[in-house]
């Protein structure tokens, strides 16, 4: 049997695609996950202190609003159970089949074939990758990581069988988790030893509970809620102007955050490592309350030797210190920019997706790629967002590409296939206008490729994005019908 459409993921992408299908009346579908439960990133990241940096309020589905956050910035157990209870909502657990790890997929014969890990296959007409973009952990090249003797576990794959109370634990890294669970453990470990690489710009979180009475209002008056999450949107959205428009007014915020750092941190040697040395915003800006008063603990430590090697006992950095410890957390991030397609893809003519983005990866409107008919991406190349919500911009796909689908059923189009001279068009545009933003002013990042090429962000408004993808346009593509 031939499905109509098949979902690969069950976070936040493929719950909104779910959502999307059943109300355009398409109920041949099947959302499969690798996972034992939907919620992708909110599902594997259960890491100590782990929350989100968008607002609760714009950080949930237009659709689906939560008038129940307990807090201004909710954290990860709190949007796990929202995800899961959307999947009950929604009334997607008949189309759910978890526990199903795709290892590769090819178009023949007007289909995707999927084949699964243990053996069988599915077939569909429609494939949609909604694997998301922080679903695969990058771990560092480290010479000897393989040979330390204790514990050690990325942050997204957080060990909860290793007890950290009273021991010596290093965390490598200074991104958004580890911002969040350095304060988290600094309480309950014996000694922390904090290895930065690079220091980060950080700004006022300013997160706070939101209390019963409000929660109230948010139930009896949803307009309410409405009018918060719209003003949360605006406000984020005027950041967008220094990050892709004028970058010279990156500069206000610099001070605040140099600001921040003089009024959080006594120690002027501390506060001198770190202080940042690239322009706020080439890198992820990030809000923490308490990453700062964290490290001014008298048993944590910040580390700025480069590490040389990681050996049996611990951490060997390149003054021939070798700072011994019982676990290391790997507080690295994700594959970003390199990431790739998250299977074998085998497109039209043998096509290979890996091969097809050996340069960086491209799409149109990051949703199709040519030569890969009947394909569509969620969170796809430059989708990405720094300074507001990626629901929002994950609304805006799942409303295109379940537009592409009712239009194929509509109009009786076998297969839709984006058009070469339309990607490579639109992706030339692009990429001139991320030259002008401050994502090019020279650092290196996970939203650049190892040659420099930006892979993962857009260059503008969200509601730019929105209107660009407000519906499908067969002009793009080629078309084959089965009429």
């Amino acid at each position: 049997m031939t499905l109509h459409v098949l979902v690969v993921g069950a976070g936040f992408s493929g719950l909104a695609m779910g959502w999307r299908l059943r109300r355009a009346g398409i109920d041949d579908f099947l959302i499969v996950d690798a996972g034992d439960e939907v919620g992708g990133t909110w599902r594997d990241n259960r890491y100590p202190g782990a929350a989100c940096d968008v607002e609760s309020h714009l950080y949930s589905f237009s659709f689906a609003p939560n008038a129940d956050w307990s807090r201004r910035f909710a954290p990860r157990d709190e949007i796990f159970a929202y995800l899961v209870r959307c999947a009950d909502d929604f009334g997607l657990r008949p189309h759910l089949r978890l526990r199903t790890r795709i290892v590769r997929a090819a178009f023949e014969d007007g289909a995707w074939r999927v084949s699964l890990a243990g053996g069988g296959e599915l077939r569909a007409r429609v494939l949609v990758a909604a694997c998301g973009g922080l679903s695969r952990p990058a771990l560092p090249e480290i010479p000897g990581l393989e040979t330390f003797a204790g514990a050690m576990f990325h942050t997204a794959r957080w060990d909860d069988t290793c007890a950290l109370e009273g021991k010596a634990v290093a965390v490598i890294g200074t991104g958004a988790s580890a911002i969040q669970v350095v304060p988290a453990i600094a309480p309950r470990v014996g000694r922390l030893l904090v290895f930065q690489r690079t220091p980060a710009w950080i700004l006022p979180r300013r997160d706070r509970g939101i209390g019963p009475r409000t929660r109230a209002v948010y139930r009896r008056v949803p307009a309410a809620q409405r009018l918060v999450r719209a003003w949360i949107y605006w406000r984020r959205e005027l950041l967008a102007i220094p990050l892709t428009v004028a970058p010279p007014l990156v500069r206000v915020g610099e001070r605040q955050g140099r600001k921040f750092l003089a009024r959080s941190v006594a120690d002027p040697a501390l506060r001198a490592k770190l202080a940042p040395r690239y322009t706020m915003g080439c890198k992820r800006v990030l809000p923490a309350d308490d990453y700062y008063p964290a490290l001014q603990r008298p048993n944590v430590s910040v580390v700025t030797t480069s590490i040389a090697e990681i050996t049996p006992r611990g951490i060997r950095t390149n003054d021939g210190t070798e700072h011994a410890v019982d676990a290391i957390v790997l507080a690295t991030g994700f594959e970003g920019a390199e990431q790739g397609a998250p299977f074998p893809v085998t497109g039209r003519d043998g096509q290979d997706l890996n091969a097809v983005w050996r340069d960086g990866a491209e799409a149109y409107l990051g949703t199709s790629v040519a030569g890969f008919p009947n394909l569509f991406l969620l969170v796809g190349p430059n989708t990405g967002l720094g300074h507001s919500s990626m629901v929002f911009m994950i609304e805006a796909q799942v409303r295109y590409v379940a537009d592409a689908i009712d239009t194929m059923r509509r109009r009786g189009w076998r297969r839709v296939d984006v058009r070469p001279d339309a990607q490579a068009s639109y992706n030339r545009r692009l990429h001139a206008r991320l030259a002008r933003t401050v994502w090019a002013a020279g650092c290196d990042s996970w939203y650049r490729t190892r040659t420099g090429k930006n892979t993962t962000l857009w260059p503008g408004f969200t509601f730019e994005f929105a209107w660009r993808t407000r519906r499908f346009d067969p002009r793009a593509y080629l078309v084959v019908s089965d009429r």
